[in-house]
């Protein structure tokens, strides 16, 4: 077994250990700036690469709610639905922009946040909680059949085992570099003006109707 092989082994075991915030761990009861540190440095720790990694900063907190990205705290208190907005913040902002996050969670927060709809946001994000929780299978096999593929090419060479691990870190690139991008696609369309036809549709709708005498 070659040392890439070791590695892919360790990181699939790793993928068991949560690293990730349950919907039932989530406290339902408001929360100082303080306790929400805390919170996500005790269920997000795990995703710090380094040690002195911050999962998320009183100063980052802030910047959010200045910038229109999180609620303000009610009496300097931040209820469940901001936990969730902050959780998706934290997942979003390692491969998106302020900006487009912003595109993501406004509507989110229109609909959603501290309303009577059906649906909540906790509801949403158990749904997609879930969701992700039953891709992890399917993310084990796939980087199992991506380290084979790369053991396919270079194997004349001395250095072998380094060009192969090389070519298995750029295959993974480039499947964040695609996905990234169809995200970004779907987002600038989520910017787009309605269309003419769209427009005329939208006009009609909201056109009062005539009283019927």
């Amino acid at each position: 077994m070659s040392k890439t092989d070791d590695l892919i082994k360790q990181i699939i075991k790793n993928l068991d250990t949560p690293n990730y915030v349950n919907p039932d761990d989530i406290p339902n009861i408001a929360l100082y700036m303080d306790q929400v540190t805390t919170f996500m440095d005790k269920y997000l720790g795990g995703c710090k690469r380094n040690e002195d990694d911050k999962i998320l900063t009183k100063t980052m907190i802030n910047n959010y709610a200045k910038n229109h990205l999180l609620p303000s705290p009610e009496k300097k208190k931040y209820s469940e639905d901001h936990l969730l907005i902050l959780i998706f913040i934290y997942y979003l902002k390692g491969f998106l922009s302020i900006g487009d996050i912003q595109t993501l969670i406004n509507p989110l927060i229109d609909e959603h946040y501290n309303t009577n709809n059906n649906i909540s946001l906790k509801d949403i994000y158990t749904t997609i909680f879930n969701l992700e929780i039953s891709q992890i299978q399917n993310w084990k096999t796939e980087l199992k059949r991506l380290n084979e593929l790369t053991k396919t090419v270079f194997e004349n060479e001395k250095d072998k085992e380094n060009l192969q691990l090389f070519s298995l870190i750029c295959l993974l690139s480039f499947d964040v570099y695609m996905r990234k991008r169809t995200i970004e696609t779907m987002i600038d369309e989520l910017l787009k003006p309605l269309s003419s036809a769209d427009e005329k549709t939208d006009k009609k709708e909201k056109k009062p109707k005539k009283e019927v005498k």
